[in-house]
């Protein structure tokens, strides 16, 4: 079990670390209250000193800002290409995380956190991190993270498509992007296999929230099948499928990719970016070497029914930015004996799209998410 090691008023205190990003343990251990300049913390971070905060919780906040306006002093500098920017946006992004996430803060055995001023966090604690029972040191960002997502489960997000709202758990990826589930909210739904009376099955691969599983079952699909290979998004679907009263028609199984048998529907919106994540939530955008996606097509043609179809949505931003190209994209729909039926596409609403001061502006205002409809060859 990794711990901490500091002192304070000339005694020596510890407390178990923890890290959503897998942040290894820092070395050194420093107080840091309000007298502490902004100067002296970004050096001592830079350095790879973690910085214990003690004083006002607003006065770390503030804190916060200052090292990341002197961060951001310095911009990536433009690549040579599209997946040089990226790549260079991303080490510089992954820079920026290692040096504010060594403002640490304490939280006692119940999660409290005993800083002037400090909000109320022991609900958003528990549900990120599970019952306390020992004190916590982790970063202030990513405690501000549990707060933030505390605050979206709560309040949820409104999907028009279901008239209805969606509240996703820390860690979980939020539905905010809503073309995607537009997309599967109004592409023609496939016909029964072999035009039989029974009802019409459909899995929701790699499910996250729930939130395309119950668009399918509001179209009336009559069993949905939601899967996820994360702890967390399986307790967030299920909750959400209580939420929305639809429990009797969707079954959340895993943590697997595919569930048992055969779908006449199934539909998979795995992360788009061929990248390696590097927290929990980050998991929902970027996908080393395209492991899910490769997974998905692989096993799609031994989970279909006879004429039934399987649903890609994928964004094609990788390929903007030279991460991947259409034509390896359609080398493996091809190789996984697959064709593609259709494919229907729309362009991304989000605020990004229009952010000219974003490294890589120029591709995310050209994106394209599409709806690819496959079928077994």
């Amino acid at each position: 079990m990794s711990t901490i090691h500091w002192t304070e008023s000339h005694t020596a205190r510890s407390a178990r670390w923890h890290s959503e990003s897998a942040t290894p343990l820092p070395g050194r251990v420093v107080v840091a209250d309000d007298r502490t300049k902004a100067d002296t913390a970004y050096r001592l971070a830079c350095e790879g000193t973690a910085l214990l905060w003690r004083g006002d919780f607003h006065n770390a906040r503030q804190l916060l800002q200052a090292m990341r306006r002197r961060i951001d002093r310095k911009p990536p500098r433009p690549g040579d290409s599209p997946a040089d920017s990226f790549h260079l946006n991303r080490r510089a992004r992954s820079h920026r995380a290692r040096v504010l996430g060594r403002l640490l803060v304490l939280l006692e055995d119940d999660y409290s956190l005993r800083l002037r001023r400090a909000p109320e966090v022991r609900r958003a604690c528990s549900e990120a991190y599970g019952p306390p029972y020992e004190p916590l040191a982790v970063s202030f960002t990513e405690l501000l993270g549990v707060i933030g997502a505390h605050q979206w489960r709560k309040k949820g997000v409104a999907v028009p498509a279901l008239d209805a709202r969606i509240h996703p758990h820390y860690g979980v990826f939020s539905p905010v992007r809503g073309e995607y589930v537009d997309l599967v909210a109004h592409t023609p739904l496939p016909a029964p296999a072999d035009n039989r009376a029974a009802r019409r099955t459909a899995f929701d691969v790699g499910t996250g929230t729930g939130v395309l599983a119950a668009v399918l079952a509001h179209r009336g699909i009559e069993h949905i099948v939601a899967t996820d290979i994360s702890p967390r998004a399986l307790a967030c679907a299920r909750e959400n499928v209580r939420r929305l009263h639809i429990s009797g028609r969707i079954d959340v199984v895993g943590p697997s990719l595919f569930p048992d048998g055969r779908a006449d529907l199934i539909v998979c919106n795995p992360p788009w970016i061929p990248a390696r994540p590097t927290s929990a939530v980050e998991q929902g955008v970027y996908d080393p070497d395209s492991n899910m996606l490769h997974s998905f097509l692989n096993g799609l043609t031994a989970h279909l029914e006879p004429g039934g179809e399987g649903w890609l949505i994928l964004s094609d931003l990788a390929e903007r930015l030279g991460l991947r190209t259409r034509r390896e994209l359609l080398s493996v729909i091809e190789a996984a004996g697959l064709q593609v039926r259709e494919r229907m596409d729309t362009r991304p609403r989000h605020p990004r799209t229009r952010d000219t001061t974003d490294p890589l502006h120029a591709a995310r205002a050209a994106e394209i998410t599409s709806l690819w409809r496959l079928t077994s060859n």
